[in-house]
C-alpha cells in the first residue's frame, strides 16, 4: 500500500461525522487524519503512543495544510507519513492524503500537511533533546540519515 516515494502509508475511510451538508470533508479534519497517520507510523516504528513510562512527550509546534482536491464522503484515504528532518528536540514531519491505491506523488493528491512536533518533557514541558532511540528508529525505517550533527 505505501507508494513509492513513502515507505509507510495508512488507509482510512470517511465517515459521515467527519463531512460537511455537501458530504465533503470538513477542514479541520485533515488535521486529525494526519494526526492518525502519525500515529500509526510510531506504531510502526514501535515508538510507544499509549501512555506510560517509555512514551515520549512531542508538542505540536507548527502544522501547515495544503488543501488540493475535497475528499468526499465513504472515500478510502492513504495516510502517508515519513520523517523529512530531525533536529536537537524537534522533527518534521510530512504527511499527504491521497485517494486509495495513488502510486506516485503526482496521483490523486488530496493534501499535503507539514508537522512540526517538539520533544518536551512530560512534567514541565520545556523542550528536551530527542531520545537517540527515536533517532535511530525513524532514520532506519527512513533509509537514510535524517538527524542535523549535533555541536
Amino acid at each position: 500500500m505505501p507508494r513509492a516515494d513513502f515507505r509507510f502509508a495508512h488507509r482510512l475511510r470517511v465517515r459521515y461525522s467527519e463531512v460537511d451538508a455537501q458530504a465533503i470533508v470538513y477542514n479541520p479534519r485533515y488535521l486529525d487524519y494526519a494526526d492518525l497517520g502519525v500515529t500509526e507510523y510510531f506504531r510502526a516504528l514501535e515508538i510507544p503512543t499509549a501512555p506510560g513510562p517509555q512514551t515520549p512527550e512531542f508538542h505540536a509546534a507548527r502544522a501547515v495544510i495544503e488543501y488540493k482536491v475535497p475528499i468526499k464522503l465513504d472515500e478510502e484515504i492513504d495516510v502517508c507519513v515519513r520523517a523529512t528532518r530531525i533536529g536537537r528536540s524537534s522533527m518534521t514531519l510530512q504527511v499527504e492524503l491521497h485517494g486509495a491505491g495513488a502510486q506516485r506523488a503526482s496521483e490523486d493528491l488530496r493534501a499535503t500537511v507539514e508537522l512540526v512536533y517538539v520533544h518536551v518533557d512530560v512534567t514541565s514541558h520545556r523542550s528536551e533533546p530527542m531520545p537517540a532511540w527515536i533517532i535511530e528508529r525513524i532514520e532506519a525505517h527512513a533509509g537514510r540519515k535524517l538527524a542535523a550533527e549535533q555541536l
